[in-house]
């Protein structure tokens, strides 16, 4: 078992391969679905051991197997997989930011909550960003051409907000919700920044940070052809 699996991936493989769903795993070891399912997102470093032990008898495995990855399993050992190869699905935000007039829309044929999937390695690695923080968008518009196309699905990344360096962001600024490049302007006060669009038919405008709200900074972008 490799030391880079962890007792909520263990926990996991387990329950699947037995076809337990979480829910039932907690019904069975009689405790709280909260104790199986924080466990299962990261939120407890040190579960009570007694329910845990509880948990290990409905898995059919040692307690320390589900702890370390040592002891006893009844059968075959589940596949636990690397959990950076994994694929994690990023949740798609339901308003679409516009790169012209600015106007949110709501996709009434694509549900809120439908998920795009990213491997975990690439998410952990190169982009150094936790998957809760990211959401997949949708842009329409001509005024970022040639940068970004009608109809592009973009990956935003929600805990970057702050245009130093410079960058595609989806921002509010005051008139809706628009996809544009955004640049600090050195020394100015209060703080502005400048909002850019790449196609030149679209002028340049400035805003202090107050006027705009950040949603987060475009780190992904693809298009059908």
């Amino acid at each position: 078992m490799s030391e880079q699996h962890t007792l909520a991936d263990r926990l996991r493989a387990r329950a699947d391969q037995l076809g337990l769903t979480p829910a039932h795993v907690a019904e069975m070891a009689e405790v709280n679905r909260s104790f199986v399912y924080d466990i299962l997102r990261g939120r407890s470093a040190r579960p009570g051991i007694d329910k845990l032990a509880e948990v290990a008898r409905v898995l059919k495995v040692d307690r320390d197997w589900l702890i370390h990855g040592i002891g006893e399993v009844e059968g075959e050992p589940p596949f636990v997989a690397n959990p950076d190869e994994t694929f994690v699905a990023i949740a798609h935000a339901s308003p679409r930011p516009s790169m012209g007039g600015g106007t949110v829309v709501t996709l009434d044929h694509e549900p809120a909550g439908r998920a795009y999937h990213f491997r975990r390695s690439w998410i952990k690695g190169s982009l150094k960003a936790s998957p809760s923080q990211l959401r997949i968008m949708h842009v329409e518009g001509d005024s970022m051409e040639p940068t970004l196309l009608e109809g592009d699905t973009v990956l935003v990344d929600m805990t970057r907000r702050a245009p130093n360096p410079p960058g595609i962001f989806v921002l509010d600024d005051g008139i809706g919700l628009v996809a544009k490049r955004l640049e600090h302007i050195p020394n100015s006060d209060p703080p502005a920044v400048r909002v850019i669009s790449d196609n030149k038919h679209y002028p340049e405008y400035e805003r202090t940070a107050d006027e705009i709200h950040i949603v987060g900074r475009i780190r992904w972008f693809a298009r059908e052809i």
